[in-house]
């Protein structure tokens, strides 16, 4: 082979390179992927409209006792599956995750046998009463900071005042809840 048929080889291989890299530069600059600042995927998600006007606060949750005469213990026990992925509501049934519920309105707090509280909660000295039940329902971490527990809370009144209620009745000694006709305003004559 002379050096004229080695010098054709060589310039179709460069020129097949050029062609080729000419062929790449005009294609990223056609095609540019867009990278963007924050890496993954955004979801839309549509905000909720608040209610009232801005700067106004929101509207406070109706009266616990007014929620609870007309919270239904059906309704409770179906939201209660929300939580029986880490508790119990049996009597005598095991401690899960969190401890067992049954009898948790007028128990002490952190006082479930054979359960590890957080020093948060062991910190609590009183008794569960409906409304601290319904604070804590409402933002476990807002009324005790520093739980365990990492449920973010019910914001809806009703279905706690639906849970409080089925809560209620796993007792012994189910505390009386206000009847609707109780709360009626006298007819005024």
């Amino acid at each position: 082979m002379d050096s004229f048929e080695f010098n054709k080889i060589l310039g179709a291989i460069l020129g097949t390179c050029l062609v080729l890299l000419t062929l790449n530069i005009a294609a990223n600059a056609l095609y540019s992927p867009h990278k963007p600042a924050k890496p993954g995927y955004e979801i839309a998600v549509q905000a909720p409209e608040a209610a009232g006007k801005p700067g106004e606060p929101a509207a406070a949750d109706e009266p616990l006792p007014k929620r609870l005469a007309s919270a239904d213990v059906g309704r409770g026990e179906a939201s209660a599956k929300k939580c029986a992925a880490c508790h119990t509501f049996e009597k005598g049934g095991r401690n899960l995750v969190g401890p067992n519920l049954w009898g948790i309105v007028g128990r002490a707090k952190a006082s479930e046998q054979g359960f590890n509280y957080s020093a948060a909660m062991k910190g609590q000295k009183s008794n569960w009463t409906l409304d601290d039940l319904d604070a804590y329902l409402k933002n476990p971490r807002g009324m005790v900071p520093g739980t365990n527990m990492t449920f973010a809370g019910i914001p809806r009144a009703s279905e706690r005042a639906d849970l409080l209620a089925f809560l209620n009745a796993k007792s012994d000694k189910p505390a009386p809840l206000p009847k609707a006709a109780e709360l009626a305003p006298a007819p005024t004559r």
